[in-house]
């Protein structure tokens, strides 16, 4: 039995365990979340690294994205990448690789990363039909599950897989007019092969050997969002939402056959919209744990999307959402630097304990109020100790002018926190 089933007959496993304590939760309450789906624990059965559990009643999760691009084959500047984003906080790692040796550099990432690994396996399906000199149409299903098993066998701890792109959901796409139209690389693939193959997608045809795969590693499925808007115009339309209402039916048939899931969700969304859409996931995925890219809430801010969504990550995690995907100021761009990686992981970071305050209360709150304590005594150590991003706050500080130890040089003699009252 996986560490699912075992939760499903009342078996404490020493991962829910781990995760219960890591989270200063009672160990009871999380085996009810997790036995019904609300909470998933992230770790391949074959890796040595500490469980990271995403779900109700837990710290929102970070997760950062890396990997090269046809154009660019890196090594050195991957892993740097991956320090980068392991350094500063992240939980998790996806590698979103689609050029160069993807199995060796999939390889490099598990050994050397301590955290949670995941990938979109139909990315390297597409590769290998790049590398055969063959199109992405003529990818079988007997490929894909061969690249499914091997990759779970390596040890990745979860897989986004688009099994919600159908025939009639990317119908309900063209029913409504779209700026930006298909903009999840996977989707998009999919949707040629459908439109060239005339058949139904095979991760949807033949997704419970999917998950037959997937339960004896304890790989959590992650069900892919390729229908999400890739602009605030195109949010929460038809397209969209026929895909969610198939990814809370596919969620259902995976907890049955004892698979974990999360759901993917957008993408590019107006703050207003943000809410709804949690609450609508919740509703139609029967609370399974919401994993959102930004959201993005402006479409006009190249070089600081970063910025854009943190502000809609903040939104959606205190709303709800559990997971969520860093954005770094090369999106729409370029491909990132180990800088950008880390400037996203980091306003991630700040969006999820922003949003944290508002779900878990006075547990999160209570590092605020550490750093409050500290600046009215004017502890700078204690203010560094309690600072999310400790080396910036310190080498500012060290831009001060000689002699103004005792205060940020932006008061002087000024300062509030100097007078007593």
């Amino acid at each position: 039995m996986n560490i699912f089933s075992q939760a499903k007959n009342g078996i404490i496993s020493e991962d829910l365990q781990t995760v219960a304590s890591t989270e200063s939760i009672h160990v009871y309450t999380m085996l009810k979340d997790f036995a019904e789906g609300r909470i998933t624990i992230l770790r391949n059965s074959r890796r040595n690294i500490t469980p990271v559990g995403v779900g109700k009643g837990l710290s929102t999760k970070i997760n950062a994205n890396i990997g090269t691009s046809p154009d660019l084959f890196d090594l050195e500047n991957e892993m740097m990448k991956l320090k980068a984003a392991v350094d500063n906080g992240a939980n998790a790692i996806m590698d979103l690789s689609t050029g160069g040796d993807l199995t060796f550099f999939r390889k490099k990432i598990l050994e050397n990363s301590p955290v949670p690994l995941g990938t979109v396996p139909i990315y390297e399906a597409a590769v290998r039909m790049v590398a055969q000199k063959k199109s992405m149409v003529e990818m079988t299903i007997k490929d894909f599950l061969k690249i499914i098993q091997d990759q779970a066998e390596e040890g990745v701890d979860f897989m986004t897989i688009h099994s919600g792109v159908t025939r009639s959901s990317v119908s309900s796409l063209k029913s409504q007019e779209r700026i930006t139209g298909i903009t999840s690389r996977g989707g998009s693939i999919l949707a040629e092969w459908m439109n060239y193959n005339n058949k139904e997608n095979p991760l949807y045809e033949y997704y419970d050997e999917i998950l037959d795969i997937l339960a004896p590693y304890n790989v959590t499925i992650s069900l892919g969002d390729g229908l999400r808007p890739g602009s605030i115009h195109d949010a929460n339309d038809r397209g969209q939402i026929h895909e969610m209402i198939l990814l809370g039916e596919l969620a259902k048939r995976a907890r049955e056959k004892n698979v974990q899931v999360i759901i993917e969700g957008p993408g590019h969304m107006p703050l207003d919209m943000i809410a709804d859409n949690i609450r609508l996931e919740k509703k139609l995925c029967d609370e399974a744990p919401y994993y959102v890219l930004g959201p993005l809430v402006t479409d006009v801010a190249p070089g600081y999307d970063h910025i854009t969504g943190a502000i809609g990550g903040a939104i959606a995690a205190s709303a709800g959402a559990d997971f969520l995907c860093y954005v770094t100021p090369a999106e729409h761009l370029r491909l990132p630097d180990a800088d950008d990686v880390r400037e996203g992981v980091i306003a991630s970071r700040i969006a999820a304990h922003a949003a944290d305050i508002v779900k878990l209360g006075k547990k999160a709150r209570s590092w605020d109020d550490r750093m409050s304590t500290a600046r009215k005594q004017r502890d700078w150590k204690g203010m560094y100790d309690n600072a999310l991003d400790r080396k910036k706050a310190v080498a500012y500080r060290e831009t001060i002018p000689s002699g103004e130890e005792d205060q940020c040089s932006m008061c002087g003699e000024f300062c509030a926190m100097k007078r007593q009252y």
